[in-house]
């Protein structure tokens, strides 16, 4: 039996492929003194049954980017370790069989050309050249990637232990971990049937155990086990180890060559979860087959292939992968139990990330914070909630077949819905809402008028609420409107040391009156984007943040962490306060309807807060806005609640207030250029690239994070700028991720788009690049400016300024 060290500096948790990758990397970084445990054998998890493909493009700019790497790290792990991987670069083909997913491969296409990634779009005919056995009767088109490839996954994962070792890092085996070792509200180290281990950082790998060994501490993980299925033929006469990869999404199914046999793996859209009461301690696991549920599917993904009936299957397999409820895996430290580091449910893209989560894992550790924006996988990104049994059961059922589901624009999930919702939710329902789900809560999107359904009818063009949308939009505009925001976080920071903490975090200057909004951001140590939010001084000692539904459990955190030994205090009464937004040119004379308050500009500026009376009930009123008009948030005590909404409402009668949702909040704030974190800014983006350095208190006294970083930049000069585009063609239909070219040379991506129904245009925000410091209106004056979309370049307007009220002479009217 190994002896065991007392102490390491970092500790791994887990021997699959994950793990072997973080092993590797901290070695890379000079970090040797790395201790990685596997309870059984080496990829016993997950690792050993996976299908090894490693594909470069995903969903976002950041995630390719970790896939990209992975590709380059497998390409050369055998030359550098002298240990087989099985690396070969087939290449591999995505099929549509409908028009709207061949626009939607299409617009993956026009992204992976802008990552330097090689695609090409075929027809039907050139998509059967390379795969002849193929039935393309009902295909539409194809994307090519060629240079997309696979490898052995248990080859992959001994190579990088062996990589880790050449390093100085340790791995052992059959050496299970028994649990953590916290002292001081942080981990400590770990306990084995051999003795404990100290250690300063411990990292969580564990796949799908590591949600009910997290649970121990109180670390939320939100993954869960589900069914995965797929076929071997029998080898089969002049299949090449060359043949390209095909995916046939609309028929749940791919298809790779396995030593001249056939693998056809499946991802259904009802999926099977795996061991609701916990996961067994077993290696090597596999599940008993249901015929039932998987005979139908291997029928479906025979259409494409018809050959395959006439060959032997070699085995039917089913093992268990883990899932999360996004389909996004789970990276980061965790927020409640610094020092623990974790790398878990990889929805089957373990092999394709690994590489890539491994280096920026390693990264995190060694510089203390991520290296790159890794917020779409960052474990605050969840809500505790997401880690219950029945919420992850519920939505395992569907993530599993999203994979391969159409990625709409705005879709929604099916299940685990109904979390949260406000006091209002029965009352909007019965005007008609129709409701979106942002981390629990059920918000209203739009409302559909009477006589139609409040739902969802997807496409990438103008999609069913289009005119119901623009009705909301424009009587924000012109009229009054009502936004349930109950859905925003806030935070209420208080003692006598909470603007020294505030001064430090916060970007903009927090030595404020009481009764100050101040909009600022929460920078990085680079000066990225961290948080957006405002915070409004309410007492002396006494401070209200407000921020976005979406980064609660977040910003929570990173502010609780940078109270550190300061006498102040942080408490989340997200739930204590209902939130009404009320919009509009003529909120100012329908309030003071309803408030004996002096609305007028002298006494109540924009950017400022007071308590008022309402009904019965004493509220605070906030004058801030997110669409770009005069407007007041109105935070109402629950008790409150329904009694002022009924006020509110009986005063609005049956036409002068417009019930509004967040898809006209989003096409006004696009139309303003207001910054969406999370899109437009980030952990990567400064305020000065994002237009946000009026928000920057430069002469403050107090320092605060980030500082220095800023006000080199702001010497430099950028290399990219956040601009406001149009484009006015009512044909085309902006989202987010279409490449922006000036002067024919690509310069950047759009970070999120809509109809600006005031401004008749699609309109999107996006940054462009180029020399710092070059970056001004004349460089934008000077450039024709173009978007493409499916492969077709549009012209269209750049600005810096927004294009709808650019002095926001409206919001301070």
């Amino acid at each position: 039996m190994a002896e065991l060290p007392d102490q390491a500096q970092v500790v791994i948790i887990g021997g699959g492929i994950v793990g072997a990758s973080i092993a590797y990397h901290l070695g890379k970084l000079g970090v040797s003194d790395v201790l990685l445990l596997e309870r059984d054998r080496y990829t016993c998890g997950t690792t050993w049954h996976a299908a090894g493909l490693v594909g470069q493009l995903r969903a976002t700019e950041n995630l390719t980017r970790l896939c990209r790497y992975s590709l380059e790290l497998y390409s050369m792990l055998e030359a550098e370790t002298g240990q087989a991987t099985g690396f070969r670069q087939p290449g591999a083909i995505s099929l549509a069989t409908t028009a709207e997913r061949f626009h939607e491969l299409r617009r993956t296409a026009a992204v992976a050309d802008h990552l330097g990634i090689e695609a090409e779009v075929l027809t039907p005919a050139e998509a059967h050249g390379l795969w002849p056995r193929m039935e393309i009767g009902d295909v539409v088109g194809a994307v090519h990637l060629p240079k997309d490839g696979m490898v052995s996954p248990v080859d992959v994962t001994m190579a990088l232990l062996a990589g880790a070792r050449q390093f100085g890092v340790t791995t052992l085996q059959r050496m299970p971990v028994e649990g953590l070792l916290v002292e001081g509200g942080r981990v400590a180290g770990v306990t084995t049937h051999q003795g404990n281990i100290r250690a300063e950082s411990v990292v969580l790998a564990g796949g799908m155990w590591s949600r009910d060994f997290a649970a121990r501490y109180g670390v939320p993980l939100p993954l869960h086990a589900a069914e995965h299925y797929y076929a071997i033929t029998q080898p089969i006469e002049g299949l090449s180890e060359d043949t390209p990869i095909l995916r046939d999404p609309n028929h749940c199914a791919y298809f790779k060559e396995d030593a001249r046999r056939l693998l056809v793996g499946l991802f259904e859209p009802v999926a099977r979860p795996w061991a609701m009461d916990g996961i067994p301690d077993v290696s090597f696991a596999e599940i008993p087959a249901n015929l039932d549920h998987v005979t139908p599917l291997l029928e479906q993904a025979y259409r494409r292939l018809p050959f395959l009936h006439d060959v032997e299957l070699r085995q039917l397999f089913c093992g268990p992968e883990s899932f999360t409820p996004d389909d996004n895996f789970i990276l980061g430290e965790a927020p409640t139990l610094p020092g623990l580091f974790v790398a878990a449910g990889f929805n089957s893209i373990g092999i394709q990330a690994a590489g890539g989560v491994g280096k920026a894992l390693a990264e995190w550790i060694v510089e203390g914070e991520a290296t790159m924006d890794l917020a779409e996988v960052d474990i605050r990104r969840f809500e505790p909630f997401h880690a219950g049994r029945r919420f992850l059961a519920h939505r395992t059922v569907e993530t599993l077949g999203l994979l391969y589901g159409m990625h709409w624009p705005f879709r929604q999930y099916d299940t685990a819905r109904g979390v949260k919702q406000s006091p209002f939710h029965a009352r909007l329902a019965d005007r008609g809402a129709c409701f979106g789900e942002t981390a629990g809560w059920e918000r209203p999107n739009f409302y559909a008028p009477e006589g139609e359904k409040a739902e969802y009818r997807y496409s990438y063009a103008r999609q069913n609420f289009f005119p119901w949308t623009a009705e909301e939009h424009r009587a924000t505009r012109e009229g009054v409107g009502l936004y349930d925001q109950t859905s925003y976080a806030k935070f209420l920071l208080q003692g006598r040391d909470a603007e020294t903490v505030l001064q430090r975090l916060s970007a903009a200057d927090m030595a404020t009156p009481v009764g100050k909004v101040v909009y600022t951001q929460w920078l990085n140590a680079s000066g990225g984007i961290e948080a957006d939010l405002t915070v409004t001084r309410i007492e002396e000692e006494s401070f209200l943040v407000v921020t976005t539904a979406a980064t609660r459990f977040r910003d929570f955190h990173y502010l609780k962490a940078s109270i550190g030994d300061a006498r102040a205090f942080l408490t989340d009464i997200t739930s204590g306060l209902a939130t009404l937004g009320i919009m509009g040119p003529g909120s100012r004379d329908f309030l003071s309807r309803l408030t004996s308050a002096d609305l007028s500009n002298e006494s109540f500026p924009f950017a400022t807060s007071q308590e008022i009376e309402l009904g019965y009930g004493i509220i605070r009123a906030m004058r801030i806005t997110y669409v770009g008009e005069l407007g007041w948030e109105l935070y109402i005590p629950t008790e409150f609640a329904l009694h002022v909404f009924d006020e509110i409402t009986r005063e609005g009668g049956a036409h002068e207030l417009r019930f509004c949702g967040f898809h006209a909040m989003a096409s006004c704030r696009l139309e303003k250029g207001y910054r969406h974190w999370g899109h437009d800014i980030g952990p990567e983006d400064s305020p000065i690239e994002a237009g946000l350095g009026f928000a920057v208190g430069w002469d403050k006294d107090a320092d605060f994070v980030g500082r220095e970083a800023i006000e080199a930049q702001r010497k430099r000069g950028p290399a990219k700028r956040l601009l406001q585009f149009q484009i006015h063609d009512p044909e085309v239909m902006l989202y987010h991720d279409e490449p922006i070219y000036r002067d024919g040379e690509r310069v950047g991506l759009t970070t999120s788009g809509g109809w600006g129904h005031t401004l008749g245009a699609a309109v999107a925000l996006g940054y462009a690049r180029g020399e710092p410091g070059c970056l001004d209106g004349d460089w934008i004056r000077s450039g024709e400016w173009e978007i493409e979309v499916t492969g077709k370049r549009y012209p269209a307007s750049a600005s810096l300024r927004a294009g709808y009220d650019p002095r926001s002479q409206r919001v301070r009217s």
